[in-house]
């Protein structure tokens, strides 16, 4: 594989990747907030609420251990039509569902529908991800400045398909939600594949599975740093949280129920976005241009250590509150937007440390190991999002936050510069 920034269609490839990226993450946004809403509507507990995402979680860990082979075989333009036209199916899949299926049914039916879902998004993600390498710039920090950008960007976008998600469940309903998002993505998907310009790797036919494992001591630890950061993120995002806020913000009554939809969706949107804008500032708030790697490398421990502090003292606040209160769920906010920005600036940095320590010639097998960590992050975050919550409330699930982030600063310590 060779750099192709400096030349026109190396720049072209990116904004392509970029749009598609951005096209897919809006979905996936909306419809995680489509599914917890309507089901959460429906009467599931949190634990049923976790289950719905566990196999998208599963599937994500699976995908990303086989896409990194499959790009290096067969190149990475494929794996991200892939993602795309399965989000597609998976989307069409769901509007079928039945309200007057069982709960274990709907269950089951949901969980393989996400499944799917979880394969595309991390087909498309560890695409995206690995093109950068490939096509950025490598004088004056612009690894670190175009994966920020993407990063940060497809955050952003993220945020707003929660809101979308939101909206859309309340002014059109579940189904017509989720077929119109199906519509729209499916023309994007004809767009980019007609108008992808080259510069992305076609692949090599000498590419062996058994490549996937990293015998680098620091991707390893980076994607061990990359397990428990996410499930500390998504211990509290996934279930607690969103069903905290309903509970307290819902009187029950059809219009307070769609007041507590768009509250709820609002509060993740801005919270997502806000991340994302922190992730695309972070080389410049690193100062990336004007250090090397081996300081960056070292600034990753002190950072996730910063990030601990927060879930700790959210943690105190929902000890001493007892049953929810109006000055809690204001802190609550305040300490998670703070929570948010330190969290994007651990993110940003492991997003470029792992394309700094991987060779391009094993780019997707790398970064496809260092998602697989990723979604086994979320896993564990999503089923301990649910399990807290249900058994200890808040105080649990934040505490459990706290602990992941100490785990994972103690996996970046051990980190070396190069």
């Amino acid at each position: 594989m060779t750099r192709a920034a400096h030349r026109p269609e190396g720049l072209t490839a990116y904004i392509a990747v970029t749009a598609a990226y951005w096209a897919f993450m809006l979905t996936d946004g909306a419809l995680r907030m489509l599914v917890l809403l309507h089901f959460h509507t429906l009467g599931f507990t949190p634990v049923q609420l976790a289950y719905l995402f566990v196999l998208y979680e599963i599937a994500g860990m699976v995908t990303n251990l086989c896409a990194g082979w499959i790009a290096a075989r067969f190149g990475l333009t494929s794996t991200l039509y892939a993602g795309l036209g399965l989000q597609v199916v998976a989307l069409v899949a769901l509007a079928q569902l039945d309200p007057g299926w069982a709960v274990g049914l709907s269950v089951v039916y949901v969980m393989l529908v996400q499944g799917a879902s979880g394969v595309a998004k991390d087909l498309a993600k560890m695409s995206s991800k690995s093109a950068v390498k490939v096509l950025a710039p490598a004088a004056r920090g612009g690894l670190f400045r175009w994966v920020a950008v993407l990063t940060g960007s497809k955050n952003a976008v993220k945020g707003l398909g929660f809101l979308l998600g939101a909206a859309l469940l309340g002014g059109v309903g579940f189904t017509g939600a989720v077929l119109g998002m199906a519509a729209v993505l499916a023309v994007i998907l004809l767009a980019v594949a007609l108008f992808m310009p080259s510069g992305l790797p076609t692949g090599r036919k000498g590419a062996k599975f058994a490549e996937v494992f990293s015998k680098s001591a620091n991707v390893n630890r980076l994607s061990a740093a990359r397990v428990f950061l996410f499930g500390a993120r998504d211990v509290w995002f996934v279930v607690g949280l969103p069903v905290y806020f309903y509970a307290v913000l819902s009187d029950g009554s059809e219009a307070g129920i769609r007041r507590a939809f768009f509250i709820v969706g609002t509060f993740m949107a801005v919270w997502i976005i806000l991340y994302g804008a922190m992730q695309a500032s972070a080389p410049r708030l690193l100062q990336a241009e004007r250090r090397p790697e081996g300081e960056l490398v070292g600034a990753a421990r002190g950072w996730a250590l910063a990030l601990m502090a927060v879930p700790l003292v959210l943690t105190g606040a929902a000890l001493g509150a007892g049953q929810p209160q109006t000055w809690l769920t204001v802190t609550l906010v305040a300490g998670l937007l703070v929570f948010g920005a330190l969290f994007a600036i651990n993110s940003a940095l492991h997003s470029y440390l792992i394309l700094a320590f991987t060779r391009a010639e094993r780019v997707t097998m790398d970064v496809g190991f260092y998602y697989m960590a990723n979604a086994g992050g979320r896993l564990l975050g999503t089923v301990m999002s649910g399990l807290t919550y249900q058994l200890g409330g808040l105080p649990l699930m934040l505490g459990t936050a706290s602990g992941m982030v100490a785990l994972s600063a103690a996996a970046a310590g051990r980190l070396r510069g190069g």
